[in-house]
């Protein structure tokens, strides 16, 4: 199934929650463990800009679909960010630029090298390097709502729920174009397969891995992923990767869970 850019680009829109009392988390407040999760949630988001600073480096940026979805893309990743650090302000957790200033100078060297060497490998690969973009971004897609939705089980907080599930509904969005685009090139290039897969074999981590503490890393994980029903979702996750051309058998998130100690 091909995804539409040109229709997508009319309905993308910041996300509402303007009709939402978010004064009501003062008398039913999230638990601590929730609000450690949210905040790492909210720190990925807002990175967001971060990672297309680094992906309009690659060929990527040569395709006109491509970089119109970005454009969107990182607009309503922008507005996830946003209402999350609100539900973190209702709680008194710090949030605004200084905590972002904070976060990326927390990065050193390494992020500002980043984009120079993804920008030489990229290049060097050519074209099916879009296709490993693509994949890429499939999975940390799929990755990202399942997180939502298992946030939604755990933590069962009503007025937390209808802001996940907005943000999720987006998210759909994301995914289709990341799968469809990701699909069809991997189909059309057994190089850009292998070249996905080494890259997923090697690079992959779970989401906001390269930027959050491990200790928040493994704090997310165990608490969106423990037991068997997170392990269970884990699974899942592998299943649908498993469905790329040329990545079965990958099982990427499980092998997160072993690595940081969750099963």
């Amino acid at each position: 199934m091909t995804f539409d850019v040109a229709m997508y680009a009319t309905i993308a829109e910041r996300l509402r929650w303007d009709d939402l009392e978010l004064g009501r988390f003062r008398t039913d407040r999230l638990s601590d463990g929730a609000l450690r999760c949210l905040r790492y949630m909210s720190d990925v988001e807002t990175h967001t800009v971060c990672y297309l600073r680094d992906l309009l480096v690659t060929p990527s940026h040569t395709d006109p679909e491509v970089t119109t979805f970005l454009t969107l893309w990182n607009y309503e990743e922008y507005w996830h960010g946003e209402v999350l650090d609100q539900v973190l302000e209702v709680h008194d957790v710090p949030t605004g630029p200084e905590h972002t200033r904070a976060l990326r100078k927390r990065l050193g060297w390494q992020d500002r090298v980043s984009p120079i060497v993804q920008s030489v490998l990229a290049n060097l690969l050519g074209p099916d390097f879009i296709a490993t973009h693509m994949a890429w971004g499939a999975i940390n897609e799929w990755c990202t709502h399942a997180g939502y939705s298992r946030f939604i089980a755990v933590e069962q907080n009503p007025l937390l729920t209808e802001i996940l599930r907005r943000i999720a509904k987006q998210e759909t969005r994301h995914i289709a174009f990341y799968n469809s685009q990701a699909r069809h090139r991997l189909e059309l290039s057994p190089r850009a397969q292998r070249i996905t897969r080494l890259a997923l074999q090697h690079r992959w981590g779970i989401v906001g891995s390269t930027v959050m503490p491990d200790d928040d890393v493994r704090h997310l994980l165990t608490y969106l992923f423990g037991g068997s029903h997170g392990l269970a979702a884990a699974r899942t996750l592998d299943a649908k990767i498993d469905t790329l051309p040329g990545q079965a058998g990958l099982h990427l998130v499980e092998r997160e869970l072993q690595r940081y100690g969750v099963v």
